[in-house]
C-alpha cells in the first residue's frame, strides 16, 4: 500500500513502507500516532526511530500537529515501549539468565557476574546513554528489568535519555521540511558503524576465549606431569 504525505511545498509525495506506515498512523491519531509508532519501535528494532521522528518533525513543521505535542508523544512512547521491555526482562528473571548462560559454549557464570557487577554500579548511566545509541537503545531496558533496578531510576533515565534522543531527531526534521529524510541517511552511517564496532567486539571475544580454551587443556596435562615427577623425585 503506499501513502500519501502531504508537502506545503511540494504538494504531495507518495511515500511507501516505514514511512508510509508512519505517516498514516499520524494522519489517523495525531501526535498519538507519533507516539504509538516509537512505542512499536522499541519493541520492534528493525523500525527506525531515525525515519518516524524526523517524520514527526516534519508533520510538526506542516501544522499536522504541534510541535510540543511531537515531542512530548514521541517521549510517551518511547517510556512505554521501554516498560513494556524492562517488564520482559522482569519476567525472564536472573535465574533464567544463569541458566541460559551456563549452557552456552565459551561463555562463563563469571563473564556474567563481571556484568551484573558492572550494572549495578553503572546502571543508570548505561540506561541514560543507551537510550542514544542505535540497536542498544532498546535492548538496554531488558537487563534493566532482569537485574530489578529500581522503578523510580529506571523512569528517570529512561525518559532523560529518550527525550534528548527524540528531541534532536524531531527538531532535525522540523528544520529540514522536504530534506528530513536527510536525518536517515546520517543516523544510517551512525547505526552501521555500530553494529559493526558490536560484531567486532563478540568476535574478539570469542576468539581470546577459544585461544584461552585450547591452552587449558594442554596447561592442565603439563601441570599433571610436573605433579608426577614431583612425587617421584
Amino acid at each position: 500500500m503506499t501513502y500519501v504525505a502531504v508537502s506545503g511545498a511540494s504538494g504531495t509525495e507518495p511515500v511507501g513502507g516505514i514511512a508510509g506506515w508512519a505517516t498514516d498512523l499520524m494522519d489517523r491519531l495525531g501526535a498519538p500516532g507519533a507516539g504509538l509508532a516509537i512505542a512499536l519501535e522499541n519493541l520492534f528494532p528493525p523500525l527506525p526511530s531515525e525515519v518516524i521522528l524526523p517524520l514527526a518533525g516534519f508533520a510538526a513543521a506542516q501544522g499536522r500537529m504541534s510541535l510540543v505535542a511531537a515531542l512530548a508523544w514521541t517521549t510517551v512512547g518511547s517510556v512505554v515501549g521501554a516498560l513494556a521491555l524492562y517488564g520482559i526482562g522482569a519476567l525472564i528473571g536472573r535465574d533464567r539468565i544463569r541458566r541460559l548462560v551456563a549452557r552456552l559454549p565459551l561463555v562463563k557464570l563469571a563473564d556474567l557476574d563481571r556484568t551484573e557487577a558492572w550494572f549495578v554500579r553503572h546502571g543508570a548511566k548505561a540506561v541514560f546513554f543507551g537510550r542514544m545509541i542505535p540497536i542498544f537503545r532498546s535492548l538496554i531496558s531488558v537487563p534493566a528489568g532482569v537485574e530489578r533496578m529500581r522503578m523510580t531510576t529506571f523512569l528517570v533515565y529512561t525518559t532523560l535519555g529518550s527525550l534528548l534522543w527524540n528531541t534532536a531527531f524531531v527538531l532535525a526534521g522540523y528544520q529540514l521540511g522536504d530534506n528530513w529524510r536527510t536525518v536517515e541517511e546520517y543516523v544510517g552511517i551512525y547505526s552501521k558503524v555500530v553494529l559493526v564496532l558490536a560484531v567486532l567486539g563478540v568476535l574478539a571475544f570469542l576468539a581470546v576465549r577459544i585461544v584461552r580454551s585450547r591452552r587449558e587443556p594442554g596447561m592442565h596435562r603439563a601441570e599433571t606431569r610436573d605433579f608426577g615427577r614431583d612425587r617421584t623425585f
